[in-house]
């Protein structure tokens, strides 16, 4: 059996629907499942059991032989609460809860960290282990990513097979649920289909125009192949960048989202809210050569080739993956 914490969240619901594409259907699926717009990410899928994330160590206990792989892709992730002891509960503490079970079973481990561990991205944005201690993030949930890829480096008992994922933007089906912090893609698309026009964050750095912030997009269905190649590579533990490697402009973002709903393009600009402007990334780009090293070798979306796919089969029709 696989277990996938999260399951009913973005990512780790897409996780379990492209794990059903290679007939793995004995999926464990741990979670909070109180909330019903976001099981709907759920319908459809091959799920032997859903276990709540107040009891899964109990229940782990009691079936850890039968358990091939765990994902840990459950995390609180919203970048804006600023509650510490939130974070320290749910991403650090019930994290080294899972990796020592891991430890303990003999069980081998994908966990999801975050490209908001590089905050402004004063030491760039590469996967160097060494540098991950004198990292600055910008808020609490960076700060609890960050901690944990921390303390699992300084483990002397590791899982026999361990990689921590720094998710750079993702954006792509199964987002419906995720309000505020859903893609930017997701809300240009509602606010163009309702309006016929698109309003941005003006930049308030003078080396970056309107529009021209730049972050390092990456398609779900991209992230999920990396994460399904590494179930099956076990090999080269560690730390790896997870996005596409380019860095694309928020205008290119928007533009492709027009050019997908065939609509022309519309766009202006509004401040940057004061109580994120100090705390706002203009460039993200993840280096990676680490994760091309170890033998990955598909490649990724590009842009216009993610947005048109998650504006043409699914966000039009809401459909989910």
């Amino acid at each position: 059996m696989i277990i996938v914490t999260g399951a009913a969240g973005f990512i780790g619901s897409c996780l379990i629907g492209r794990l059903n594409a290679d007939n793995f259907n004995y999926i464990i699926a741990v979670d909070d499942f109180s909330n019903a717009e976001k099981n709907k990410n759920l319908e459809g899928k091959k799920i032997q059991e859903k276990i709540d994330r107040a009891i899964f160590f109990e229940w782990l206990e009691k079936k850890y032989e039968l358990v091939e792989f765990i994902f840990h892709i459950g995390a609180r992730t919203d970048t804006t609460e600023f509650d510490k002891s939130i974070f320290d509960k749910l991403n650090v503490e019930y994290s080294k809860k899972i990796w020592n079970a891991c430890v303990a079973y003999q069980i081998p481990l994908v966990y999801a960290s975050s490209a908001a561990t590089y905050g402004l991205g004063e030491l760039g944005y590469d996967d160097n282990e060494a540098l991950i201690p004198q990292l600055k993030s910008l808020n609490p949930y960076g700060d609890s990513k960050n901690e944990f890829d921390i303390w699992a480096l300084q483990q002397e008992k590791k899982p026999f097979f361990w990689a921590g994922l720094k998710f750079f933007n993702v954006y792509g089906p199964n987002e419906y649920h995720k309000g505020r912090m859903a893609s930017v893609i997701f809300h240009a698309f509602y606010q163009i289909e309702k309006s016929n026009a698109m309003k941005l964050f003006q930049s308030h750095n003078p080396n970056f125009k309107d529009g021209e912030q730049m972050r390092d997009f990456i398609y779900v269905k991209d992230l999920i192949e990396v994460i399904i190649f590494l179930m099956h590579h076990r090999k080269n533990s560690g730390i790896y960048n997870l996005g596409s490697g380019k860095a694309r402009t928020f205008l290119d973002l928007v533009k492709n989202t027009f050019a997908a709903m065939d609509k022309p393009a519309d766009i202006s600009f509004i401040p940057t809210p004061i109580d994120i402007r100090d705390k706002y990334q203009y460039f993200t780009e993840a280096n990676m050569s680490k994760l091309l090293a170890i033998g990955y070798s598909k490649g990724f979306h590009t842009l216009e080739e993610g947005v048109s796919d998650y504006v043409t089969n699914y966000l039009s029709t809401t459909k989910y993956y």
